[in-house]
């Protein structure tokens, strides 16, 4: 329509324009009113501006849909004495001081001014309101620490003294929130746990290889490595499987429901280990000489090394009193967020060991000079090796103490142990005592048979083939799973437990992938590094007890190497049932393992010779992870709704397999030749490990870069990323 109006008409007679918001004929304040001039009539467009249906000049009235989807964080309004008045109706609008440069597709927006406005909707207070955008929303998400209270200001009336707008202090902009995710919180106790773990683990290298230099890697060694597993299968056996898989998921619950935060829980948990545990230690030590029996045939049989063997055990076996306590402990600081002490304490048993054992090279000499065995050994030697071995974990276990006051937990003795969940969780507890049964037995196979291939073999100038060199590569291979997976999955396991208590399979299928990927970037190479370098590393570290034992020792650990993969995968898999109170199932898993790994190594006792029995043994300890990871992945598949991210595991998984095989070969090919140009000795196994690492670093680099393995490539990112401050 071409219908005039009266805003044209009012201009175009030289009338001022009205006031935006102002009715025509309503005077402007500080003005003299100028006669109106008489509107002509007009029928459509009679008092057209004297009703305002939208209310759009009442601030305190606007579109309330509209005002919650405004982000005045973002864009707040401007402050007092720097609002303008409204201006004249359908005027020119005024030329912006920031306008749009045509060189620039997306404008800065102009500054936008500091303070709080004077016109608030719904009567807020201009000085009190705080306006929180979308974007602090956002990234704030992931935030674990608890935000301020946005509904407090309805119970303002319930408050006892309320106070005017006049009497309220300023509210103070919040400080910015620190970007704590569950990804960096979960990297950031990963960090120093594996910190602590490899400290611990490089310790406790130096102390096999005092142990090796005070009493060589052969028959001696042997009845000490016995009684000294003696405690740590019983403490496994009794309750240790227990503890880590039942009672610490039953104690975050505690934390989570209990008023006192958990902790009358701890207390009462920590008081039955002490009293299970100290009867079982009195008990073990009294029957001692059969322990020893029914873990080697052969040591029993003969009297000398039966002798030195049960009185090692009778100084060992009470340590499993000490593993127990540093265990409750340790874990009652992870269940606070506190994974350190765990595990740094470790490194002062070594310590202590470490120490042990130097004394005793001083007092008696080193084996290359004395070559002592059962027959030669004096019982103040043993009495001294004994005594150190129970004060290192002494010393482990009370270390805890300083740890548990700085976390606010006072450890008491409490024996009311009847209706507060101790009950429930020892029934649960009952399927991992079958499943460390299990798991034990299998151990006391391999001991009997590779303790028995050891004196065979050691008989026929073989050394380092019995149990010692197993142990001893064993301690090896394990050492990238304590530092990566368990560290990993030690952060993770109490969210999982939360997750699965909700109810939240999502989540623990998440954490459960995460942790697998995650780790699976340090163990799938480590594993071919021991294939490949194997040798050299052994030769390396136990030179001193002889080149051939050393070399036999590295033998051995090549044949763990390939293991180490399902060795990992099924300690993460585990965990996943653990978190939803299943121990019957790692139980069964257990037995198919054990039953693998103690029938291949009896086929391998059998059909191969003496000096490469253990060897065969130790391929078998992977093999029978490999078929026990195939049961666990798919019984944890079916418990978690079908989907266990098996694609992008295994996708993961395949490229970081297919990028080391042949760095691999191109390491084992460059180890070889240097060692057979500088020799088997301390230089030439130095140089060949250090340039076979080198060579399997680059190929493995090269093959993953081209892979695109985005885990490797996220991990890499990040090392630059803190190298680069």
């Amino acid at each position: 329509m071409n219908a005039p109006y009266n805003g044209d008409r009012a201009q175009g007679t030289g009338g001022p324009a009205p006031s935006q918001g102002t009715a025509p004929g309503t005077p402007v304040p500080g003005q003299v009113p100028a006669p109106a001039p008489a509107p002509d009539h007009d029928p459509y467009v009679q008092d057209a501006y004297d009703h305002d249906p939208y209310r759009s000049q009442d601030l305190s009235a606007q579109d309330p849909v509209a005002e919650v989807l405004y982000d005045r964080a973002s864009h707040p309004p401007p402050p007092p004495g720097t609002f303008q008045e409204p201006g004249p109706l359908y005027a020119a609008p005024a030329t912006p001081v920031h306008g749009p440069d045509p060189r620039v597709w997306a404008q800065t927006p102009p500054p936008e001014p500091d303070g709080p406005s004077r016109h608030l909707p719904y009567g807020d207070h201009a000085t009190t309101t705080q306006f929180v955008g979308v974007d602090s929303l956002v990234t704030g998400a992931t935030d674990d620490r608890p935000g301020p209270d946005a509904f407090a200001h309805l119970y303002r009336d319930q408050q006892a003294a309320p106070r005017t707008p006049a009497e309220e202090a300023p509210v103070a902009a919040p400080a910015p929130s620190k970007p704590a995710g569950r990804a960096a919180g979960l990297l950031k106790s990963s960090a120093l746990m594996a910190a602590g773990t490899i400290v611990s683990r490089i310790t406790g290298f130096l102390r096999t290889l005092v142990i090796a230099g005070a009493i060589g890697v052969a028959t001696l060694n042997d009845s000490y490595q016995v009684a000294n597993t003696l405690p740590t299968m019983i403490y496994v056996l009794v309750g240790g499987g227990a503890l880590n898989s039942v009672f610490i998921p039953q104690l975050v619950r505690a934390m989570k429901n209990d008023e006192d935060g958990g902790e009358a829980y701890a207390n009462r948990l920590l008081t039955l280990v002490m009293v299970l545990l100290g009867a079982v230690t009195t008990i073990c030590v009294l029957a001692a000489p059969l322990f020893i029996g029914m873990m080697s045939q052969k040591i029993a049989d003969d009297p000398q090394r039966m002798d030195v063997a049960v009185a090692f055990a009778h100084y060992c076996l009470p340590t499993m009193f000490f593993m127990g306590v540093h265990v409750v402990l340790g874990q009652i600081l992870n269940a606070r967020g506190r994974f350190g002490a765990m595990m740094w304490t470790p490194v002062l048993n070594n310590i202590v060991v470490i120490a042990t054992f130097g004394a005793f090279i001083w007092a008696f000499g080193g084996f290359t000079s004395t070559g002592v065995t059962e027959a030669g050994i004096t019982p103040e030697g043993v009495r001294l090796l004994g005594l150190g071995t129970l004060l290192g974990l002494a010393v482990q276990s009370l270390a805890m103490i300083p740890y548990l006051r700085d976390a606010g937990f006072k450890p008491r003795l409490r024996f009311d142990w009847k209706g507060h969940g101790l009950g429930k969780a020892a029934g649960l507890a009952k399927w991992t005592f079958f499943f460390v049964l299990a798991n034990q037995i299998g151990l006391v196979v391999v001991t009997q048979l590779a303790t028995w291939a050891g004196g065979v073999a050691d008989k026929q100038g073989h050394g380092g083939t019995g149990i010692t060199g197993y142990n001893y590569a064993l301690l090896l291979w394990q050492m990238p799973q304590a530092i990566i997976t368990v560290s990993v999955m030690t952060a993770v396991l109490p969210r999982i437990s939360r997750s699965a208590h909700d109810g939240d399979a999502a989540a623990v299928r998440d954490d459960i992938s995460y942790g697998l990927r995650t780790s699976a970037v340090a163990i799938v190479p480590c594993a071919f590094a021991f294939l490949a370098l194997g040798v050299p590393m052994a030769t390396l570290l136990y030179f001193k007890s002889g080149v051939e034992s050393a070399q036999n020792i590295g033998f051995i650990l090549m044949a763990f190497g390939l293991g180490l993969i399902p060795y990992s995968v099924q300690y993460v898999v585990l965990r996943g049932f653990y978190a939803y109170e299943d121990t019957r199932t790692p139980f069964y898993n257990t037995v198919i393992v054990a039953a693998v790994n103690a029938g291949v190594s009896a086929l391998a006792f059998v059909v191969l010779p003496a000096r490469w029995a253990v060897v065969g043994m130790a391929a078998a300890y992977g093999l029978g992870y490999a078929v026990g990871v195939g049961v666990a992945w798919r019984r944890l598949r079916d418990r978690l709704g079908g989907d266990l991210d098996g694609a992008h595991v295994m996708r993961t998984y395949t490229r970081l397999i297919g990028a080391c095989v042949p760095a691999a070969a191109v390491a084992g090919a460059v180890a070889y030749g240097i060692t057979q140009w500088l020799g088997s000795g301390p230089l030439g196994s130095t140089a060949a490990l250090v340039a076979g690492l080198i060579a399997l670093a680059a190929v493995f680099l090269a093959a993953a870069k081209r892979m695109r393995i985005e885990e490797l490539n996220a991990m890499v990112g990040m090392v630059r990323g803190r190298m680069g401050r």
